[in-house]
């Protein structure tokens, strides 16, 4: 069974592909099409998005993570998708009773490629989950230093290396294409593609889940 978990990066997209037979791989590909296929993937990037309003798994995410909740957007909606601007689509989304951050405008373009590439019964195997989420359940906590901080980047190397990772081997296989930042993610994020694949892993979802116009579950998995 190979897991992966995988994080956007200025690359492109940065995997931390893992088969329980051989050392944990990093794959970094210009597009999602480009990377290598798994039999399960943990991905930061929604999956679901509403055509007005907040996802409910991102507004439980911001509770779960108390002050570190701004590191979850609960602003993005499918009729964003339409805006050639920026200007325009914070206008939008006021008129809709939210803004949209800079951050969550830059995004838009991979969770596009993401909505594009994906279809419903693909979430057997391409589930969303959060960086933040999956250290959370790691350390019991969630982690309050910032992952590009020296403390915070250490922590989460801490945390991984207790869970089997071996961070220096997987750093040696990164290029300028993606930061430290987006490994950690990526390999964190391995560990709960694993958790969902033995079915350990929990779901921030509604009952029963709510789905967007394209049936895709809007859901968070850590």
């Amino acid at each position: 069974m190979i897991v992966a978990g995988i994080d956007g990066c200025r690359g492109g997209w940065i995997m931390v592909r893992r088969d329980g037979r051989r050392a944990p791989t990093v794959h970094i590909a210009a597009r999602w099409s480009d990377l290598p296929p798994a039999d399960m993937v943990a991905v930061d990037m929604p999956i679901g998005l509403p055509e007005t309003g907040a996802r409910g798994c991102d507004l439980d995410a911001r509770r779960l993570l108390g002050p570190k909740r701004s590191s979850v957007f609960t602003g993005l909606r499918r009729p964003l998708f339409g805006f050639a601007d920026y200007p325009s689509a914070n206008a939008w989304g006021k008129s809709d009773g939210a803004g949209l951050s800079k951050q969550a405008w830059f995004l838009l373009p991979k969770i596009r490629e993401i909505d594009d590439a994906i279809a419903p019964a693909d979430q057997a195997r391409v589930r969303e989950t959060h960086p933040e989420l999956a250290f959370m359940r790691l350390a019991g906590a969630p982690v309050m230093d910032g992952k590009r901080t020296p403390g915070g980047e250490g922590r989460r190397i801490a945390l991984l290396q207790e869970a089997g990772l071996d961070v220096a081997a997987l750093r040696a296989q990164l290029d300028r294409r993606a930061a430290a930042d987006d490994l950690i993610d990526a390999a964190v994020l391995s560990l709960v593609a694993a958790r969902m694949v033995r079915d350990t892993a929990t779901c921030l979802t509604s009952d029963p889940p709510r789905m967007d116009a394209r049936g895709l579950r809007m859901e968070i998995w850590y």
